[in-house]
Protein backbone atom coordinates (compact mmCIF):
# COMPACT_ATOMS: atom_id res chain seq x y z
CA UNK A 1 0.00 0.00 0.00
CA UNK A 2 2.72 2.81 -0.80
CA UNK A 3 1.81 5.88 -2.89
CA UNK A 4 2.36 4.93 -6.28
CA UNK A 5 0.43 2.18 -5.76
CA UNK A 6 -2.38 3.73 -4.09
CA UNK A 7 -2.25 6.90 -6.87
CA UNK A 8 -2.44 3.68 -9.67
CA UNK A 9 -5.63 2.22 -8.18
CA UNK A 10 -7.34 5.95 -7.52
CA UNK A 11 -7.21 6.35 -11.55
CA UNK A 12 -7.42 2.52 -12.71
CA UNK A 13 -9.86 1.04 -9.94
CA UNK A 14 -13.92 1.24 -10.86
CA UNK A 15 -14.78 0.79 -7.38
CA UNK A 16 -12.56 4.32 -6.58
CA UNK A 17 -13.93 6.27 -8.96
CA UNK A 18 -17.42 5.18 -7.88
CA UNK A 19 -16.66 6.46 -5.07
CA UNK A 20 -15.06 9.71 -6.23
CA UNK A 21 -18.01 10.20 -8.42
CA UNK A 22 -20.30 13.12 -7.64
CA UNK A 23 -23.06 11.36 -9.02
CA UNK A 24 -22.41 8.25 -6.12
CA UNK A 25 -24.95 8.56 -3.88
CA UNK A 26 -27.91 8.20 -7.05
CA UNK A 27 -25.27 5.20 -8.37
CA UNK A 28 -24.98 3.48 -5.25
CA UNK A 29 -28.37 3.65 -4.10
CA UNK A 30 -29.67 2.24 -7.78
CA UNK A 31 -27.32 -0.38 -8.10
CA UNK A 32 -28.16 -1.80 -4.36
CA UNK A 33 -32.20 -1.82 -4.51
CA UNK A 34 -31.60 -3.42 -8.20
CA UNK A 35 -29.01 -5.64 -7.70
CA UNK A 36 -27.30 -6.04 -4.47
CA UNK A 37 -30.54 -6.01 -2.55
CA UNK A 38 -33.04 -8.42 -4.31
CA UNK A 39 -29.00 -10.44 -5.35
CA UNK A 40 -29.94 -9.98 -9.09
CA UNK A 41 -26.80 -11.28 -11.23
CA UNK A 42 -27.98 -9.72 -14.62
CA UNK A 43 -30.95 -7.68 -16.19
CA UNK A 44 -32.38 -6.92 -19.71
CA UNK A 45 -31.94 -3.13 -20.61
CA UNK A 46 -35.03 -2.68 -21.63
CA UNK A 47 -35.94 -3.32 -17.76
CA UNK A 48 -32.91 -1.71 -16.40
CA UNK A 49 -34.07 1.14 -18.32
CA UNK A 50 -37.74 1.08 -16.99
CA UNK A 51 -36.33 0.62 -13.27
CA UNK A 52 -33.86 3.50 -13.48
CA UNK A 53 -36.45 6.20 -14.94
CA UNK A 54 -38.58 5.42 -11.59
CA UNK A 55 -35.26 5.65 -9.78
CA UNK A 56 -34.75 8.73 -10.88
CA UNK A 57 -38.37 9.98 -10.78
CA UNK A 58 -38.14 9.82 -7.17
CA UNK A 59 -35.08 11.75 -6.65
CA UNK A 60 -36.38 14.41 -9.00
CA UNK A 61 -39.59 14.61 -7.05
CA UNK A 62 -37.81 15.80 -3.94
CA UNK A 63 -34.76 17.26 -5.50
CA UNK A 64 -36.16 19.17 -8.62
CA UNK A 65 -36.17 18.14 -12.47
CA UNK A 66 -32.78 19.85 -12.71
CA UNK A 67 -31.40 17.20 -10.39
CA UNK A 68 -29.92 14.11 -12.69
CA UNK A 69 -31.54 15.10 -16.04
CA UNK A 70 -30.02 12.83 -18.28
CA UNK A 71 -32.16 9.78 -20.34
CA UNK A 72 -32.02 6.55 -18.04
CA UNK A 73 -30.19 4.86 -21.01
CA UNK A 74 -27.49 7.63 -21.46
CA UNK A 75 -26.34 6.89 -18.06
CA UNK A 76 -26.24 3.38 -18.44
CA UNK A 77 -24.18 3.25 -21.32
CA UNK A 78 -21.95 5.84 -19.27
CA UNK A 79 -21.85 3.69 -16.47
CA UNK A 80 -20.81 0.45 -18.42
CA UNK A 81 -18.06 2.41 -20.19
CA UNK A 82 -14.61 1.09 -19.79
CA UNK A 83 -13.65 4.90 -18.06
CA UNK A 84 -16.29 4.12 -15.34
CA UNK A 85 -16.57 0.14 -15.83
CA UNK A 86 -19.21 -0.05 -12.78
CA UNK A 87 -21.78 -2.12 -15.31
CA UNK A 88 -20.86 -5.24 -17.61
CA UNK A 89 -22.79 -4.78 -20.99
CA UNK A 90 -23.01 -7.84 -23.12
CA UNK A 91 -25.12 -9.48 -25.46
CA UNK A 92 -26.32 -13.37 -24.73
CA UNK A 93 -26.92 -15.80 -27.49
CA UNK A 94 -30.56 -16.12 -27.51
CA UNK A 95 -31.00 -12.35 -27.40
CA UNK A 96 -30.23 -9.56 -29.54
CA UNK A 97 -31.25 -7.12 -26.59
CA UNK A 98 -28.57 -5.50 -24.64
CA UNK A 99 -28.01 -6.89 -20.58
CA UNK A 100 -26.01 -5.98 -17.78
CA UNK A 101 -24.74 -6.49 -15.23
CA UNK A 102 -22.65 -5.38 -11.68
CA UNK A 103 -19.07 -5.65 -11.87
CA UNK A 104 -16.99 -7.25 -9.52
CA UNK A 105 -15.21 -3.49 -8.51
CA UNK A 106 -18.71 -1.75 -7.98
CA UNK A 107 -19.78 -4.11 -5.57
CA UNK A 108 -16.84 -4.13 -3.64
CA UNK A 109 -17.27 -0.60 -3.23
CA UNK A 110 -20.75 -0.67 -2.39
CA UNK A 111 -20.76 -3.42 -0.16
CA UNK A 112 -18.02 -1.35 1.78
CA UNK A 113 -20.51 1.45 1.75
CA UNK A 114 -23.33 0.01 3.41
CA UNK A 115 -20.06 -1.18 5.84
CA UNK A 116 -19.85 2.70 7.11
CA UNK A 117 -23.27 2.32 8.66
CA UNK A 118 -23.55 2.36 12.72
CA UNK A 119 -24.27 -1.69 13.41
CA UNK A 120 -26.81 -2.67 15.67
CA UNK A 121 -23.93 -3.62 18.11
CA UNK A 122 -20.37 -5.32 17.87
CA UNK A 123 -20.23 -9.61 17.92
CA UNK A 124 -17.28 -9.36 19.51
CA UNK A 125 -17.88 -12.85 21.55
CA UNK A 126 -18.72 -14.58 18.15
CA UNK A 127 -15.60 -13.50 16.37
CA UNK A 128 -13.41 -14.27 19.09
CA UNK A 129 -14.58 -17.72 18.93
CA UNK A 130 -14.39 -18.20 15.19
CA UNK A 131 -10.70 -17.19 15.73
CA UNK A 132 -10.44 -20.12 17.89
CA UNK A 133 -12.37 -22.55 16.13
CA UNK A 134 -10.07 -21.51 12.81
CA UNK A 135 -6.67 -21.76 14.92
CA UNK A 136 -7.80 -24.90 16.52
CA UNK A 137 -8.82 -26.51 12.75
CA UNK A 138 -5.53 -25.25 11.31
CA UNK A 139 -3.33 -27.06 14.90
CA UNK A 140 -5.74 -30.35 14.07
CA UNK A 141 -4.60 -30.41 10.49
CA UNK A 142 -0.99 -29.56 11.20
CA UNK A 143 -0.38 -31.81 13.94
CA UNK A 144 1.67 -34.72 12.61
CA UNK A 145 2.33 -36.49 15.84
CA UNK A 146 -0.40 -39.62 16.18
CA UNK A 147 -0.31 -39.71 19.70
CA UNK A 148 -1.31 -35.79 20.36
CA UNK A 149 -4.08 -35.98 17.62
CA UNK A 150 -5.30 -39.28 19.80
CA UNK A 151 -5.11 -37.42 23.23
CA UNK A 152 -6.87 -34.35 21.50
CA UNK A 153 -9.81 -36.70 20.06
CA UNK A 154 -9.97 -38.65 23.56
CA UNK A 155 -10.14 -34.84 25.08
CA UNK A 156 -12.65 -33.98 23.19
CA UNK A 157 -15.12 -37.33 23.61
CA UNK A 158 -14.62 -36.57 27.23
CA UNK A 159 -16.03 -33.17 27.15
CA UNK A 160 -18.99 -34.42 25.10
CA UNK A 161 -19.77 -37.59 27.57
CA UNK A 162 -19.52 -34.64 30.11
CA UNK A 163 -21.85 -32.90 28.43
CA UNK A 164 -24.23 -35.68 27.76
CA UNK A 165 -24.35 -36.15 31.08
CA UNK A 166 -25.16 -32.72 32.26
CA UNK A 167 -28.29 -33.11 29.75
CA UNK A 168 -29.54 -36.96 31.27
CA UNK A 169 -29.25 -34.68 35.06
CA UNK A 170 -31.68 -31.62 33.72
CA UNK A 171 -28.72 -29.16 33.19
CA UNK A 172 -29.83 -28.16 29.51
CA UNK A 173 -27.33 -24.59 29.00
CA UNK A 174 -29.61 -22.58 26.28
CA UNK A 175 -28.06 -19.70 24.67
CA UNK A 176 -29.02 -16.48 25.27
CA UNK A 177 -30.65 -13.63 22.78
CA UNK A 178 -27.90 -11.50 22.53
CA UNK A 179 -25.71 -14.04 21.10
CA UNK A 180 -27.97 -15.84 19.83
CA UNK A 181 -28.68 -12.47 17.61
CA UNK A 182 -24.97 -11.86 16.99
CA UNK A 183 -23.82 -15.03 15.81
CA UNK A 184 -27.21 -14.76 13.73
CA UNK A 185 -26.05 -11.31 11.88
CA UNK A 186 -22.39 -12.78 11.81
CA UNK A 187 -24.13 -15.11 9.36
CA UNK A 188 -26.05 -13.09 7.35
CA UNK A 189 -22.65 -10.56 6.81
CA UNK A 190 -20.70 -14.00 5.95
CA UNK A 191 -23.72 -15.55 3.66
CA UNK A 192 -23.96 -11.86 1.59
CA UNK A 193 -20.34 -11.88 1.51
CA UNK A 194 -20.41 -15.92 -0.63
CA UNK A 195 -22.33 -13.82 -3.05
CA UNK A 196 -19.82 -11.33 -3.79
CA UNK A 197 -17.16 -14.31 -3.68
CA UNK A 198 -19.27 -15.40 -7.07
CA UNK A 199 -19.40 -12.67 -9.00
CA UNK A 200 -15.77 -12.36 -8.60
CA UNK A 201 -15.04 -15.71 -9.71
CA UNK A 202 -17.54 -15.28 -12.60
CA UNK A 203 -14.90 -12.06 -13.38
CA UNK A 204 -11.64 -13.85 -13.18
CA UNK A 205 -13.00 -16.77 -15.71
CA UNK A 206 -14.53 -14.27 -18.04
CA UNK A 207 -11.32 -12.41 -17.91
CA UNK A 208 -9.51 -15.89 -18.66
CA UNK A 209 -12.04 -16.07 -21.64
CA UNK A 210 -11.44 -12.78 -22.94
CA UNK A 211 -7.50 -13.72 -22.94
CA UNK A 212 -8.06 -17.17 -24.35
CA UNK A 213 -10.20 -15.33 -27.65
CA UNK A 214 -7.33 -12.80 -28.52
CA UNK A 215 -4.65 -15.15 -28.39
CA UNK A 216 -6.43 -17.61 -30.81
CA UNK A 217 -7.66 -14.23 -32.84
CA UNK A 218 -4.11 -13.19 -33.32
CA UNK A 219 -2.39 -16.72 -32.98
CA UNK A 220 -0.37 -18.13 -36.54
CA UNK A 221 1.49 -21.10 -35.15
CA UNK A 222 0.36 -24.64 -34.77
CA UNK A 223 -3.17 -25.54 -32.49
CA UNK A 224 -0.20 -27.80 -30.14
CA UNK A 225 1.65 -24.40 -28.93
CA UNK A 226 -1.96 -22.61 -28.60
CA UNK A 227 -3.46 -25.12 -26.72
CA UNK A 228 -0.56 -26.06 -24.20
CA UNK A 229 -0.42 -22.51 -23.49
CA UNK A 230 -4.48 -22.03 -22.52
CA UNK A 231 -4.95 -25.27 -21.41
CA UNK A 232 -1.77 -24.57 -19.10
CA UNK A 233 -3.22 -20.95 -17.52
CA UNK A 234 -6.47 -23.06 -17.01
CA UNK A 235 -5.30 -25.47 -14.93
CA UNK A 236 -3.24 -23.61 -13.29
CA UNK A 237 -6.74 -21.36 -11.97
CA UNK A 238 -8.41 -24.67 -11.19
CA UNK A 239 -5.10 -25.74 -9.30
CA UNK A 240 -4.91 -22.21 -7.81
CA UNK A 241 -5.71 -21.37 -3.79
CA UNK A 242 -8.79 -20.05 -5.13
CA UNK A 243 -9.93 -22.74 -7.65
CA UNK A 244 -9.60 -25.61 -5.29
CA UNK A 245 -11.38 -23.12 -2.83
CA UNK A 246 -14.46 -22.69 -5.02
CA UNK A 247 -14.39 -26.41 -6.45
CA UNK A 248 -14.55 -27.48 -2.48
CA UNK A 249 -17.45 -25.06 -1.93
CA UNK A 250 -19.26 -26.11 -5.12
CA UNK A 251 -18.96 -29.81 -4.13
CA UNK A 252 -20.60 -29.47 -0.77
CA UNK A 253 -23.13 -26.80 -2.10
CA UNK A 254 -24.15 -29.54 -4.56
CA UNK A 255 -25.04 -32.20 -2.57
CA UNK A 256 -28.79 -32.61 -1.68
CA UNK A 257 -28.43 -34.04 1.57
CA UNK A 258 -26.36 -30.42 2.53
CA UNK A 259 -29.28 -28.68 0.92
CA UNK A 260 -32.43 -30.31 2.85
CA UNK A 261 -29.98 -29.53 6.32
CA UNK A 262 -29.72 -25.96 5.07
CA UNK A 263 -33.36 -25.56 4.84
CA UNK A 264 -33.95 -27.37 7.64
CA UNK A 265 -31.63 -24.85 9.88
CA UNK A 266 -32.49 -21.92 7.95
CA UNK A 267 -36.20 -22.43 8.80
CA UNK A 268 -35.54 -23.65 12.66
CA UNK A 269 -33.64 -20.48 12.41
CA UNK A 270 -36.13 -17.91 11.87
CA UNK A 271 -38.83 -19.45 13.85
CA UNK A 272 -36.76 -18.25 16.72
CA UNK A 273 -38.43 -15.07 18.88
CA UNK A 274 -34.46 -13.56 19.32
CA UNK A 275 -34.04 -13.53 15.37
CA UNK A 276 -37.43 -12.60 14.54
CA UNK A 277 -37.11 -9.33 16.75
CA UNK A 278 -34.14 -8.12 14.30
CA UNK A 279 -36.87 -8.63 11.23
CA UNK A 280 -34.21 -10.28 9.40
CA UNK A 281 -34.62 -10.08 5.45
CA UNK A 282 -36.95 -13.07 4.38
CA UNK A 283 -34.69 -13.93 1.72
CA UNK A 284 -31.93 -14.96 3.44
CA UNK A 285 -33.93 -18.24 4.31
CA UNK A 286 -33.18 -19.24 0.71
CA UNK A 287 -29.78 -17.95 0.29
CA UNK A 288 -28.62 -21.34 -0.62
CA UNK A 289 -30.53 -20.98 -3.92
CA UNK A 290 -28.79 -17.76 -4.42
CA UNK A 291 -26.14 -19.67 -4.16
CA UNK A 292 -26.95 -22.23 -6.41
CA UNK A 293 -28.03 -19.87 -9.16
CA UNK A 294 -25.01 -17.81 -8.67
CA UNK A 295 -22.94 -20.47 -9.34
CA UNK A 296 -24.52 -21.72 -12.27
CA UNK A 297 -23.69 -18.48 -13.88
CA UNK A 298 -19.85 -19.20 -13.35
CA UNK A 299 -20.12 -22.86 -14.32
CA UNK A 300 -21.75 -21.31 -17.90
CA UNK A 301 -18.92 -19.03 -18.15
CA UNK A 302 -16.77 -21.94 -18.03
CA UNK A 303 -18.63 -24.26 -20.40
CA UNK A 304 -18.42 -20.89 -22.56
CA UNK A 305 -14.93 -21.30 -22.46
CA UNK A 306 -14.39 -24.80 -23.71
CA UNK A 307 -16.96 -24.07 -26.20
CA UNK A 308 -14.61 -21.57 -27.79
CA UNK A 309 -11.78 -24.09 -27.79
CA UNK A 310 -13.74 -26.96 -29.40
CA UNK A 311 -14.87 -24.26 -32.07
CA UNK A 312 -11.25 -23.13 -32.60
CA UNK A 313 -9.87 -26.67 -33.02
CA UNK A 314 -12.96 -27.32 -35.46
CA UNK A 315 -12.10 -24.63 -37.59
CA UNK A 316 -8.14 -25.20 -37.74
CA UNK A 317 -9.32 -28.94 -38.64
CA UNK A 318 -11.27 -28.09 -41.70
CA UNK A 319 -8.63 -25.41 -42.88
CA UNK A 320 -5.74 -27.83 -42.98
CA UNK A 321 -8.16 -30.69 -44.04
CA UNK A 322 -9.20 -27.96 -47.38
CA UNK A 323 -5.52 -27.02 -47.99
CA UNK A 324 -4.44 -30.43 -47.93
CA UNK A 325 -7.20 -31.77 -50.70
CA UNK A 326 -6.28 -28.62 -52.62
CA UNK A 327 -2.67 -29.73 -52.86
CA UNK A 328 -3.58 -33.74 -53.96
CA UNK A 329 -6.23 -32.49 -56.49
CA UNK A 330 -3.38 -30.34 -57.89
CA UNK A 331 -0.75 -33.05 -57.97
CA UNK A 332 -3.49 -35.62 -59.70
CA UNK A 333 -4.41 -32.76 -62.87
CA UNK A 334 -0.69 -32.43 -62.91
CA UNK A 335 -0.30 -35.89 -63.41
CA UNK A 336 -2.76 -35.98 -65.94
CA UNK A 337 -1.27 -33.20 -68.18
CA UNK A 338 2.27 -34.61 -68.34
CA UNK A 339 1.07 -38.73 -68.56
CA UNK A 340 1.38 -38.63 -72.39
CA UNK A 341 3.92 -36.35 -72.78
CA UNK A 342 6.50 -37.10 -69.75
CA UNK A 343 9.25 -34.46 -69.69
CA UNK A 344 12.76 -35.10 -70.90
CA UNK A 345 14.39 -33.12 -68.77
CA UNK A 346 14.11 -33.20 -65.18
CA UNK A 347 14.94 -29.58 -63.87
CA UNK A 348 15.42 -29.96 -59.89
CA UNK A 349 16.03 -26.52 -59.23
CA UNK A 350 14.46 -24.37 -57.16
CA UNK A 351 13.73 -20.85 -57.08
CA UNK A 352 15.49 -18.45 -54.65
CA UNK A 353 12.89 -17.34 -51.87
CA UNK A 354 12.25 -13.59 -52.05
CA UNK A 355 10.75 -11.87 -48.86
CA UNK A 356 7.50 -10.56 -49.11
CA UNK A 357 6.87 -6.99 -47.96
CA UNK A 358 3.74 -5.96 -46.65
CA UNK A 359 4.16 -1.90 -46.41
CA UNK A 360 1.52 -0.18 -44.11
CA UNK A 361 1.43 2.81 -46.69
CA UNK A 362 -0.33 0.46 -49.14
CA UNK A 363 -3.16 -0.23 -47.21
CA UNK A 364 -6.07 1.42 -48.32
CA UNK A 365 -7.69 3.96 -46.30
CA UNK A 366 -11.27 3.28 -44.70
CA UNK A 367 -13.83 4.68 -46.83
CA UNK A 368 -17.49 4.64 -45.22
CA UNK A 369 -20.73 3.00 -46.73
CA UNK A 370 -22.82 5.15 -48.65
CA UNK A 371 -26.56 5.28 -46.73
CA UNK A 372 -29.46 6.08 -48.75
CA UNK A 373 -31.31 8.93 -47.71
CA UNK A 374 -35.10 8.39 -48.53
CA UNK A 375 -36.67 11.57 -48.55
CA UNK A 376 -39.93 10.76 -50.32
CA UNK A 377 -42.79 8.78 -48.25
CA UNK A 378 -43.42 5.18 -48.92
CA UNK A 379 -46.68 4.58 -50.35
CA UNK A 380 -48.54 1.71 -50.82
CA UNK A 381 -49.89 0.48 -54.97
CA UNK A 382 -53.21 2.34 -54.56
CA UNK A 383 -51.30 5.42 -53.08
CA UNK A 384 -52.06 5.54 -49.45
CA UNK A 385 -49.12 5.67 -46.45
CA UNK A 386 -48.37 2.67 -44.98
CA UNK A 387 -49.78 2.49 -41.17
CA UNK A 388 -46.75 1.71 -38.99
CA UNK A 389 -48.30 1.74 -35.75
CA UNK A 390 -48.45 -2.16 -35.61
CA UNK A 391 -44.99 -2.47 -35.41
CA UNK A 392 -44.77 -0.64 -32.19
CA UNK A 393 -47.98 -2.45 -30.92
CA UNK A 394 -45.74 -5.68 -30.77
CA UNK A 395 -45.54 -7.64 -27.34
CA UNK A 396 -42.25 -9.45 -26.46
CA UNK A 397 -42.59 -12.49 -23.79
CA UNK A 398 -39.58 -12.76 -22.13
CA UNK A 399 -39.41 -16.37 -21.60
CA UNK A 400 -36.27 -16.78 -19.70
CA UNK A 401 -38.00 -14.61 -17.31
CA UNK A 402 -41.26 -16.56 -16.90
CA UNK A 403 -39.13 -20.00 -16.43
CA UNK A 404 -37.08 -18.17 -13.92
CA UNK A 405 -40.55 -17.29 -11.93
CA UNK A 406 -41.60 -21.04 -11.82
CA UNK A 407 -37.85 -22.06 -10.51
CA UNK A 408 -38.21 -19.30 -7.43
CA UNK A 409 -41.60 -20.79 -6.87
CA UNK A 410 -40.91 -24.40 -6.63
CA UNK A 411 -37.89 -23.85 -4.33
CA UNK A 412 -40.41 -23.28 -1.52
CA UNK A 413 -42.70 -26.62 -2.93
CA UNK A 414 -42.67 -29.51 -4.97
CA UNK A 415 -45.04 -29.02 -7.42
CA UNK A 416 -47.46 -25.81 -7.82
CA UNK A 417 -50.64 -24.74 -10.64
CA UNK A 418 -50.67 -22.55 -13.14
CA UNK A 419 -53.44 -20.22 -11.31
CA UNK A 420 -51.42 -20.76 -7.33
CA UNK A 421 -48.38 -19.70 -9.82
CA UNK A 422 -50.27 -16.63 -11.61
CA UNK A 423 -50.95 -15.33 -8.03
CA UNK A 424 -46.87 -14.81 -7.20
CA UNK A 425 -46.22 -13.98 -10.62
CA UNK A 426 -48.98 -11.79 -12.14
CA UNK A 427 -49.38 -11.97 -15.82
CA UNK A 428 -47.44 -8.29 -17.39
CA UNK A 429 -48.38 -9.16 -21.36
CA UNK A 430 -51.54 -10.95 -20.86
CA UNK A 431 -52.78 -14.20 -23.39
CA UNK A 432 -49.51 -13.72 -25.02
CA UNK A 433 -47.58 -14.39 -21.70
CA UNK A 434 -50.46 -17.24 -20.73
CA UNK A 435 -49.29 -18.93 -24.10
CA UNK A 436 -45.73 -18.98 -23.35
CA UNK A 437 -46.33 -21.10 -19.96
CA UNK A 438 -48.08 -23.91 -22.08
CA UNK A 439 -45.28 -23.92 -24.52
CA UNK A 440 -42.60 -24.10 -21.68
CA UNK A 441 -44.58 -26.88 -19.96
CA UNK A 442 -44.46 -28.56 -23.36
CA UNK A 443 -40.90 -28.35 -23.38
CA UNK A 444 -40.25 -28.91 -19.45
CA UNK A 445 -40.48 -32.58 -18.42
CA UNK A 446 -41.49 -32.08 -15.06
CA UNK A 447 -44.59 -29.96 -16.13
CA UNK A 448 -48.03 -31.68 -16.72
CA UNK A 449 -50.79 -30.65 -18.99
CA UNK A 450 -54.39 -32.57 -17.94
CA UNK A 451 -56.76 -31.61 -20.82
CA UNK A 452 -59.45 -33.17 -18.60
CA UNK A 453 -59.83 -30.72 -16.07
CA UNK A 454 -60.11 -27.15 -16.29
CA UNK A 455 -58.91 -23.98 -14.51
CA UNK A 456 -59.59 -20.18 -14.35
CA UNK A 457 -57.29 -17.72 -14.64
CA UNK A 458 -57.56 -13.74 -14.64
CA UNK A 459 -55.41 -10.87 -15.10
CA UNK A 460 -55.45 -7.59 -15.59
CA UNK A 461 -54.44 -5.45 -18.65
CA UNK A 462 -53.25 -2.24 -18.71
CA UNK A 463 -56.62 -0.88 -21.01
CA UNK A 464 -59.85 -2.07 -20.43
CA UNK A 465 -61.70 -4.13 -17.98
CA UNK A 466 -60.32 -7.60 -16.05
CA UNK A 467 -60.38 -10.61 -18.27
CA UNK A 468 -60.36 -14.17 -17.91
CA UNK A 469 -59.69 -17.48 -19.55
CA UNK A 470 -60.73 -21.16 -18.73
CA UNK A 471 -57.41 -23.58 -19.86
CA UNK A 472 -56.69 -26.96 -19.12
CA UNK A 473 -55.40 -27.65 -15.60
CA UNK A 474 -51.40 -27.10 -15.52
CA UNK A 475 -49.46 -27.97 -12.84
CA UNK A 476 -45.29 -27.71 -12.60
CA UNK A 477 -43.51 -30.03 -10.64
CA UNK A 478 -39.67 -30.28 -9.89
Amino acid sequence: MDFDRLSQLRSAHGGWRLLLADSAPMVVSFFHRVFIEPNVRAMAEGELVSRLEDHLAGIREVHGDEAYPRAALLYLKDWADDRRAWLRRYYVSDSDEAHYDLTPAAEGAIRWLAGLEQPRFVGAESRLLTVFDLLQQIVRGTETDPAARIAELEARRESIDAEIERIRDGELSLMDDTRLKERFLQMADTARALLADFRQVEHNFRQLDRQVRERITWFEGGKGEVLEEVFGEQDAIADSDQGRSFRAFWDFLMSPARQEELSSLLGKIFELEAVVELKPDRRLKRVHYDWLEAGEVTQRTVARLSQQLRRFLDDQAWLENRRIMELIRALERKAVAVRENPPLKFDLSLDMPLPELNLVMDRPLFSPPLRPEITEPTTLADGALIDAAALFEQNFVDRLALEAGIRRALQERDQISLADLLELEPLEQGLAELVTYFAIATDTAGALIDEGQTQTVSWTPSEGPRRQARVPLLIFSR
